[in-house]
């Protein structure tokens, strides 16, 4: 007699999940990152209604993530390992066995390469070895179709989460995340998961909001050292620490105000609070840094008060101002 019991594969595309995560916490009107335990609770109960069956007998039994990621020496910034350790941190709390795979330079351009083939030759696999009634497959990259269609053959359910949505990434780049087509059409049990997050959300269902983290990501440990702020004049080298406004923020990437050339930074770039507190106008504390492309950008960045400047500064910063306000007209 077969088992009662519905066991599930749980299997990331990491890179897609945490561009969804990412959208949710700087675009989306939530602002608020992907619970990965909230998201589990609700993948049991989709597919108990999916399977028509009671929710208990609906157990994740296996959950993988995949993802390409720099080594230590490459990424250098001590954010995005912290970031990264964040991350692994949460992982295997959870009992999510990751998988990385190195990131590689190709025509100066760091690419993830392999991770789909990695990812359906391990899905296919567990699913033979450990008999997965349902492998739920959250990726939207055509890639997967062939493992779709394999698992369909071996008698394996698909449930496939996707999403649908336009964002900016940090570059300020507008960019489209669309679930393709086929993939779609070939899953088992596709979910549309912008819409059912956005509709049972005005509804407060609790299933859907529990599966947002609902305290703010801890900033990197930033140890403290007597500064003496400097105004906000043109940046000097590498290591200064600067003090001044912010000009702009949007989806997670904001500049400071700093002529000649105003710096760029981004969330990962603060040195303590979050990053969706800030508001146009507030000042902040930073240390000038390099970025990718070798320009100017502000580092460790954390919101401060508004300094107290004398009578003879605040004229010649409102001079400026007023220099500048009239520059943008032209």
């Amino acid at each position: 007699m077969n088992s009662p019991l519905i066991r599930i594969g749980v299997f990331y595309d990491g890179n897609y999940f945490l561009k969804i995560s990412d959208y949710y916490y700087f675009q989306h009107d939530r602002k608020a990152r992907i619970s990965l335990e909230g998201l589990h609770e609700f993948i049991r109960h989709q597919v108990a209604e999916d399977e028509d069956t009671d929710v208990r007998l609906c157990q994740i039994t296996d959950a993988h993530f995949f993802r390409g990621r720099l080594s230590a020496t490459e990424a250098r910034d001590k954010d995005r390992l912290f970031h990264d350790r964040l991350l692994d941190d949460i992982l295997m709390n959870l009992g999510v066995t990751t998988h990385y795979m190195a990131l590689k330079t190709r025509d100066g351009r760091l690419q993830e390469k392999g991770i789909d083939v990695w990812l359906s030759l391990e899905a296919l696999e567990l699913a033979l070895h450990k008999s997965f009634d349902v492998i739920v497959l959250i990726a939207g990259d055509s890639d997967y179709l062939p493992l779709v269609k394999k698992l369909n053959t071996v008698g394996t359910r698909v449930m496939l989460l996707s999403w649908d949505f336009k964002y900016t990434d940090f570059k300020g780049e507008s960019r489209v995340t669309r679930p393709s087509q086929q993939l779609l059409d070939h899953a088992t049990y596709p979910v549309l998961m912008h819409e059912v997050i956005d509709e049972r959300l005005a509804k407060n269902d609790p299933l859907i909001e529990d599966m947002f983290v609902s305290t703010p990501e801890p900033a990197p440990y930033t140890p403290t050292k007597p500064v003496r702020p400097t105004g906000p004049t043109a940046a000097g080298p590498v290591g200064t620490v600067g003090i001044s406004t912010i000009k702009n923020l949007k989806n997670g990437f904001g500049f400071v105000v700093m002529p000649p050339n105003n710096l760029f930074f981004s969330y990962a770039d603060m040195a303590e609070g979050d990053f969706n507190d800030l508001h146009e106008g507030d000042w902040v504390e930073f240390t000038v840094g390099r970025n990718h492309r070798d320009e100017d950008c502000a580092r460790n960045v954390r919101k401060v008060e508004a300094p107290q400047f004398d009578d003879e500064e605040e004229e010649n910063s409102s001079e400026e101002e007023t220099h500048e306000s009239a520059d943008s007209r032209y």
